[in-house]
């Protein structure tokens, strides 16, 4: 009876979190609306700290920061919508302007054949899309063998047998995409630099040789930590130190 009555409290208080976030949401945005957008930030963060996450909010909230010309926030916020939905059209397009409001004018390295294909096909979608198909293409491909177990004549076998082998085909790519995307997720650690000017360094150590300079804006792949300092990488492929007070993660 104690384990129903906690299962009924969690249920409930899960769906009171839901509603109150909801809730939220329709103030930020109608405050949005009104051209509130310092207020309208306030609110979305409160949306952030119940730890509720989605696209629409966080690309709610670099829009907020980009009307107030916040380069940072905004950029910061675009990127992690992107994270969590890299289809998200509006975040890219809004990103790409964004950008532009940042000093750093970065040319990536050349890309091979297999990091084209795996940017434009496999990191298109997230590791969670890429699931949801191979769990439609393994009911389709079910569904099709049953098809052809219990079809009469030979068109049709021939029919729902070869499309179930293309379905097994599809749900092996999904599986492998997936896969792939999701230990691009988790092997990849991104940050956007959110002080105005900040030096980096060759060595994680206030006293040594400063390298290159970078500033708000601009996104970097961190490599390591030590203590205070995080090892970064640009897209053009310079390397240094930074204080790790300067950046924030893209988690």
């Amino acid at each position: 009876m104690k384990q129903i009555l906690i299962i009924t409290f969690l249920v409930f208080s899960a769906f009171g979190f839901s509603q109150s976030a909801d809730s939220l949401f329709v103030q930020a945005n109608e405050l949005y609306k009104n051209e509130n957008y310092t207020e309208a930030i306030e609110v979305y963060k409160k949306i952030e700290e119940t730890k509720v996450h989605s696209d629409e909010l966080y690309f709610n909230m670099a829009n907020s920061y980009y009307k107030l010309n916040k380069v940072a926030p905004s950029i910061y916020y675009y990127e992690k919508a992107l994270k969590l939905n890299p289809s998200n059209s509006d975040a890219k397009t809004n990103l790409t302007f964004a950008k532009k409001m940042s000093i750093d004018a970065i040319e990536s390295m050349p890309k091979t054949i297999f990091q084209k294909f795996s940017e434009s096909i496999i990191y298109k979608l997230s590791y969670n899309s890429w699931a949801w198909a191979a769990v439609v293409f393994s009911f389709l491909g079910a569904l099709l063998f049953l098809l052809y177990h219990f079809a009469y004549s030979s068109g049709k076998k021939l029919l729902y047998f070869n499309t179930s082998i293309i379905s097994a085909l599809f749900l092996i790519v999904s599986v492998v995409f997936a896969f792939q995307a999701y230990t691009h997720t988790v092997n990849t650690k991104s940050a956007i630099i959110f002080k105005q000017t900040s030096d980096v360094k060759n060595a994680p150590t206030l006293n040594s040789d400063t390298v290159f300079e970078l500033h708000e804006g601009t996104k970097v792949l961190v490599l390591d930590a030590i203590d205070d300092w995080n090892k970064i990488k640009l897209a053009d492929g310079k390397i240094g130190w930074i204080i790790s007070d300067d950046i924030k993660l893209l988690n």
